[in-house]
């Protein structure tokens, strides 16, 4: 059977990846992309860009669905997000994240020819509390928790109408099954490299370049600052495809599962992240994040992303088992974090010069 993949988000990082590596599989017949924003250049190169139908149109709107159904999509998945809060503008913030999910799971579940829904969530969500340990594994058994963290709280939302709609599904009996992927951090040559973005590693490995305010901020982590419980977990670019090449090209073994998606293995310690960017270290208290990230989030009215509630994730652990999806179908990791975060590896490190 050759697919018909429709993958929102598709000119985000994941999403442009997954169009870019799907097209080339035999098995696979049409992708439709959908996202907001026009299709990267580097896909517009892609030897198999006939495979690609683009719809260029926000998820939150009702502007995209007759397009799509007209190409009989068997499998969905639903990668796209707007990660970074956006100042003063809560309300269109959650049209285009929870409306426009509300939109894509809807589609999934009304649509017959529709038999796979992938849906990407986060670890985020277990919420980085000042009682979290740095030994806690969280598992997928353990609920989300309450986050002031936007980011964090419109994914567990998102989650809970998912499961809530699938429910209804299934006693319409809808025969289609859902796999819900939480990944750590995702990294690798082209999230560090081919598509840039304000956030912890551009600016701690110097690639904030383009105006004062990134010089300011470069300045600033001349030295890494890191908090007494402070780490972060990465997964490589390409497990993150390869896992969910898996689940698409797969008969999944559940109605509905989920997958924590982070390598085993030791974490990264503030102390191993200074190392990595060839950096000293130097201790401060979540009180100092909290008025930093206060002052410079509204100082540059969001343009840097130190939201309400983000200064919690730089101060309190949270740190998954990502071993679910190895136990389930055998997946092998490719990346440790710290390798995954530090080395020039993988599909996309022919593109850094």
């Amino acid at each position: 059977m050759k697919h018909k993949i429709l993958i929102t988000g598709a000119s985000g990082y994941v999403g442009a990846m997954l169009l870019d590596i799907f097209s080339g599989r035999e098995d696979v017949e049409t992708i439709i992309g959908v996202d907001k924003d026009p299709l990267p250049e580097f896909l517009k190169e892609n030897p198999n860009k006939n495979k690609i139908v683009f719809i260029q149109a926000n998820l939150g709107d009702d502007s995209w669905q007759n397009n799509a159904r007209s190409y009989a999509p068997d499998i969905v998945i639903h990668s796209a997000w707007q990660i970074r809060e956006m100042y003063g503008q809560k309300a269109l913030q959650w049209k285009w994240n929870i409306t426009g999910s509300d939109n894509v799971f809807d589609f999934a579940f009304l649509n017959n020819s529709v038999k796979k829904l992938i849906h990407f969530s986060t670890v985020a969500s277990y919420s980085a509390y000042s009682t979290n340990t740095l030994e806690h594994r969280f598992t997928e058994a353990e609920p989300f928790r309450k986050s002031d963290y936007l980011y964090a709280e419109e994914k567990r939302i998102s989650e809970e109408h998912l499961e809530e709609k699938f429910k209804e599904a299934k006693k319409a009996n809808k025969d289609i099954k859902v796999a819900v992927v939480r990944p750590a951090a995702i990294t690798g040559p082209r999230g560090r490299y081919m598509k840039v973005r304000f956030g912890l590693q551009s600016a701690l490995s110097g690639q904030l370049k383009e105006n004062m305010l990134h010089r300011i901020i470069a300045k600033m982590v001349s030295f890494v600052p890191v908090t007494p419980k402070w780490l972060r977990q990465f997964i490589h670019e390409d497990d993150v495809v390869d896992i969910i090449s898996l689940l698409t090209f797969s008969d999944l073994k559940k109605d509905y599962d989920v997958f924590n998606i982070c390598p085993p293995g030791d974490p990264v310690l503030g102390k191993d992240m200074a190392k990595a960017v060839n950096k000293k270290s130097i201790t401060v208290y979540p009180w100092m994040v909290r008025i930093v990230f206060f002052i410079f989030w509204h100082l540059s009215r969001g343009k840097v992303p130190t939201s309400k509630g983000g200064w919690k994730s730089y101060s309190y652990p949270i740190a998954v088992d990502g071993s679910k999806i190895t136990r389930a179908y055998g997946y092998q990791y490719k990346y440790p974090s710290l390798e995954a975060f530090s080395k020039i590896l993988g599909r996309y490190s022919k593109y850094v010069k």
